[in-house]
């Protein structure tokens, strides 16, 4: 019996320490200043990640408006410059046939094979250069079409 005094003793000074104890041990508050600005930080974060989303999803479409105009004007450019190699080419055959005619004259000999090779040539120059006039046009109203959609989008 007298060991169940000194265990029932020992316990109640135990549980006296640990009561004590727990007694020190500062009370948090219901809600920890720490962890309400990290919440606070967290959404700032989560709004700053959905604006670079959005930004990014802007740019991604822009640029592959841009990759399709720089597609679109390397074509452009592509024609451009066929005509323009066949103006040349014409344009030199051009040259020699008004050279050959101008001999031709200069020896009184009115050739009209010459004159009928010159006229040839002449024509050939002639389709050229609308050629390119037609590239050109075709340039300008590519350039126009997206004001002309905006200008209907916004009517």
């Amino acid at each position: 019996m007298q060991e169940m005094v000194e265990l029932e003793r020992r316990l109640t000074a135990a549980l006296e320490r640990i009561g004590a104890g727990i007694d020190a041990i500062p009370v948090m508050p219901a809600e920890n200043p720490l962890q309400a600005e990290l919440d606070e930080e967290r959404m700032v974060n989560a709004q700053l990640t959905e604006r670079l989303k959005a930004v990014k999803e802007r740019e991604g479409a822009r640029i592959g408006q841009l990759e399709e105009q720089v597609e679109a004007l390397t074509r452009q450019l592509d024609v451009q410059g066929l005509e323009l190699q066949r103006m040349k080419k014409t344009t030199g055959q051009l040259r020699e046939a008004l050279r050959s005619l101008r001999e031709a004259t200069a020896e009184g000999m009115a050739d009209p094979h010459l004159l009928n090779r010159s006229m040839v040539v002449e024509l050939e120059a002639l389709r050229a250069a609308r050629a390119t006039e037609a590239a050109e046009v075709d340039e300008v109203l590519s350039a126009l079409q997206p004001l002309i959609a905006e200008g209907r989008s916004d009517a």
